[in-house]
């Protein structure tokens, strides 16, 4: 009892578990490696901030070359082109057309409260409003229709909404333009259906009867170059943007609950009121700035459609840059456009970009 036994060929002694003194390591086992010091500490040292402070660090600059790609791409063909932008609106125009960049001042972003300016911009801005209101009201029933589909339906229906994507956005607009023209199907529907003579007897009304019509019926069979005809070519060419994030939106959400909503002796109204539109507002709030921000600076669309009689606010930019030769003017209109777009952007995402 009093002679420890060795267990395992690695020296402890049975009675009170403390190495010999001398001990062979057991036959067969390699002697340990290495300082078992440096072992220990390294060990010990994954623990501490310092370790993990330089772990993150690695990390950080990790990320950052492989994202390098990307930012120089953004910082040439983005950030450098948006300060020129910004640079040439405090500029000064001289008398022969040219920009002469000293002399800094604010007397372009002064022309914006002139009484054009401000015209073309509430004409924009309400287009825009129009154009994103259609929009969602075409495209909410027709992405919860989708989104309640089986797979297979709800893929060929998702193609066709891609499908105007496969064409160039100019030739789409032409295709309008053509469909819209004095001879085209548009007024041959028109005639047909009895449409102008429609409009023209409510245009005959007394005076104190028309208050209630709106100034686009008179347009409404030849829409062409009015504003009729731009709000058609923007709500076809912008909703499909409205559609993806709806349906993207109105997909994740558990139909269980509109079934016991029903189960609950709620109306369709109330149901939808009550639980698919709060349900699906990401969806909405991004369908609606993806729709109003680009209808609020186009310039194709009113261009083809709408003609020299309906100037909107992206014409009217490329006007000062290339007819009027008045670069820091349409300078300033560009800066306060792209910070009109920012700001919707950034309302976007501080509310309801993150839950998509």
């Amino acid at each position: 009892m009093g002679c420890g036994r060795r267990l395992g060929g690695a020296g402890v002694s049975e009675e009170n578990g403390e190495p010999d003194g001398d001990v062979e390591p057991a036959e067969g086992l390699d002697p340990p490696q290495g300082d078992l010091t440096t072992t220990e500490s390294v060990l010990t040292a994954e623990a501490t901030p310092r370790f993990e402070r330089a772990a993150r660090r690695a990390d950080a600059w990790r990320g950052f070359f492989f994202a390098a790609p990307t930012y120089l791409y953004m910082l040439i063909f983005f950030v450098a082109p948006l300060g020129i932008v910004t640079m040439y609106s405090f500029a000064t125009r001289n008398r022969t057309g040219g920009t002469d960049l000293e002399g800094w001042n604010l007397a372009s972003y002064a022309r914006l409260d002139e009484p054009i300016v401000r015209t073309i911009v509430f004409r924009s801005l309400w287009l825009a409003v129009v154009t994103t209101v259609i929009c969602l009201l075409i495209a909410y029933p027709f992405a919860y229709f989708m989104a309640t589909r089986t797979p297979r339906v709800r893929n060929l229906m998702l193609v066709f909404v891609m499908i105007p994507f496969w064409t160039n956005f100019l030739v789409r607009n032409y295709a309008w333009r053509v469909i819209l023209e004095n001879d085209g199907i548009w007024n041959d529907t028109a005639e047909a259906t009895q449409t102008d003579t429609v409009v023209d007897w409510l245009l005959d009304l007394p005076h104190w009867m028309q208050w209630a019509i709106p100034d686009w019926i008179e347009n409404l069979p030849s829409p062409l170059f009015s504003e009729v005809g731009i709000v058609l070519g923007l709500v076809y060419g912008f909703l499909p943007f409205m559609i993806l994030p709806l349906y993207a939106s109105i997909e994740r959400i558990d139909l269980s609950l509109v079934e016991a909503s029903r189960d609950l002796y709620a109306s369709g109204r109330q149901t939808l009121r009550r639980v698919l539109i709060p349900l699906s507002k990401p969806g909405i709030v991004a369908g609606s700035i993806l729709v109003f921000v680009p209808s609020l600076g186009a310039y194709v669309t009113p261009q083809i459609l709408g003609g020299d009689k309906e100037t909107l606010l992206g014409s009217y930019i490329v006007v000062q840059f290339l007819t009027a030769r008045n670069w820091p003017f349409g300078a300033a209109l560009s800066v306060v456009l792209l910070g009109i777009m920012l700001i919707a952007t950034q309302i976007y995402f501080r509310n309801e970009g993150r839950t998509l």
